[in-house]
Formats: C-alpha cells, structure tokens, sequence
C-alpha cells in the first residue's frame, strides 16, 4: 500500500508538471496569435494560425510525454524499459490512452501509468478547446466580414 501511494504521489506531481507546461505552451500559442491577429484577413493568415496552434499544441504534448518518459526511466527502468525509446513510446501510449499493452508495467507503478492516462485525458481535452477556440475565431472573422458592404 504505501509504494502505490507513492506511485499515485509521484503521478499527482508529474500532473502538476504537465499542467504547467501546458499552461505555458497554449499562453506561448495564444499570446503569438493576438500579436497576429492581423494575420486572419487573408485564408493563408488563417491557414497559418490553425497550423500555428496545431503544432505549437503538438509539440505541447511531445514535452508532456517526454517528462513522463523520463519519471518512467528514473522509477520503473530496467526490465520495463531497456531504453529510453520504450519509456518514451510507452509513455506515449499511455497519455493518448491508446495502451496497446505490448509494454507493461508490474507491480505498484501500474498507477503512475494510471495517473498519466487521466492527465492526457485532461491535456487533450483542453488542447481541443483551445484549437477549437482558434478555429471559431477564424470562422467568425471570416463571416463578419463579409457581411459588411
């Protein structure tokens, strides 16, 4: 019981961290847009502020699951993960909650991995709000101006 708890731990701080780089990586995304927002007026401007957000929000989510790979390899390492390749993949995996279970973790570090799940869950969600916001920006200004004479 008290090696979960510290998986679950170890899982709530790595979630704290994600949320942080996140926070950062969409105020980044965001913050590049308004100095731009100009750029909505032409359809390559809008073009590049989906694309912007896109992969500016993608590679978001590469940092995020590279720290869990790390926190992988320093607490599971071993058997698990004989590089850093598969704590990366599994980390992957894992933060899409797409788990094609060809990695396993035993033992208590099952909830470390429980824990990433339910955070990617939550990075996503906010990642498609936030491409969704910017995709409804450009709608909007596309619409709006063409209703004016």
């Amino acid at each position: 019981m008290p090696d979960m708890l510290i998986a679950i731990g170890l899982g709530i701080l790595l979630a704290v961290v994600t949320i942080a780089i996140h926070t950062v990586g969409s105020s980044i995304i965001i913050g590049s847009l308004q100095r731009k927002s100009g750029s909505f007026n032409s359809r390559l401007g809008e073009l590049r502020a989906l694309s912007f957000t896109a992969i500016g929000l993608l590679l978001t989510h590469i940092v995020e699951t590279i720290v869990w790979a790390i926190a992988y390899s320093l607490a599971v390492g071993g058997q698990t993960f004989p590089t850093f390749e598969d704590a990366v993949y599994f980390s992957t995996v894992t933060f899409t909650t797409l788990g094609y279970g060809d990695i396993v973790i035993e033992g208590h570090w099952r909830m470390l991995s429980a824990c990433q799940a339910m955070t990617g869950l939550l990075a996503f969600g906010w990642s498609t709000a936030l491409l969704f916001a910017v995709v409804e920006r450009v709608w909007k200004h596309r619409f709006d101006d063409s209703d004016e004479p």
